[in-house]
């Protein structure tokens, strides 16, 4: 679909930062990106994997079983191990069971509203390889302020944001949004009515937006 402001292409990505299929969704997306003639954008709406934890002021309970083992986990590793040797990617984790995405996902939301797409780009990507790549903790405000300064984004406006109240329940509207919408799992790319679901393939996603093979 294009983007009516710029007239460029874009896919719709629902993720959350703490998903490591989310990453090598991401990295699979950049292979077919870099394949491609024309700008293909992301259209990213945020998700929150962490929901059925969250208590009300939107911390996260680490005792609500949400049936997940340690059985579940190792395939998950499994998974992701396989997945980084496919796309050729290193990673310093494979699960991040006890990190809180929420306050990146409220500064990108931030910047994806108030800043130019190449702003909010550099930061998302930034996110990804701060948690993937270099094991750090995304729900640090300070780390977020260090990365949004990478980005060109003056800390005093990611604070803001991360004070905002208003903002985060709008995010949590975009959370409640996904789910009405069918998306029960990330990553999910979405184009022109169609849907892909997990960490697929580069040639997977060229059929989802050229409709070839």
């Amino acid at each position: 679909m294009a983007d009516t402001a710029t007239g460029a292409e874009s896919i719709v990505v629902y993720s959350d930062y703490v998903c490591p299929f989310c990453y090598l969704g991401r990295e699979s997306l950049a292979q077919y990106q870099e394949t491609r003639e024309g700008d293909l954008r992301i259209e990213w709406h945020p998700f929150d994997l962490r929901s059925g934890k969250r208590r009300p002021d939107g911390s996260i309970d680490h005792s609500v079983d949400d049936g997940k083992d340690d059985e579940y986990f190792e395939q998950a590793r499994r998974n992701v191990r396989r997945l980084a040797d496919r796309y050729g990617v290193e990673m310093d984790l494979d699960i991040a069971t006890d990190v809180d995405s929420l306050p990146a996902q409220v500064v990108s939301y931030y910047l994806r509203e108030h800043h130019d797409y190449a702003t909010w780009l550099a930061f998302d990507e930034a996110v990804f390889d701060a948690l993937w790549q270099e094991g750090r903790d995304i729900g640090d405000e300070a780390l977020l302020v260090d990365l949004a300064a990478g980005a060109g984004v003056d800390g005093k406006a990611v604070r803001a944001a991360l004070d905002d109240e208003d903002l985060r329940e709008e995010v949590r509207e975009r959370f409640a949004q996904a789910r009405e919408q069918g998306v029960t799992g990330v990553p999910t790319f979405a184009y022109d009515g169609y849907a892909a679901r997990g960490a697929v393939p580069p040639e997977q996603l060229e059929r989802l937006v050229e409709g070839t093979g």
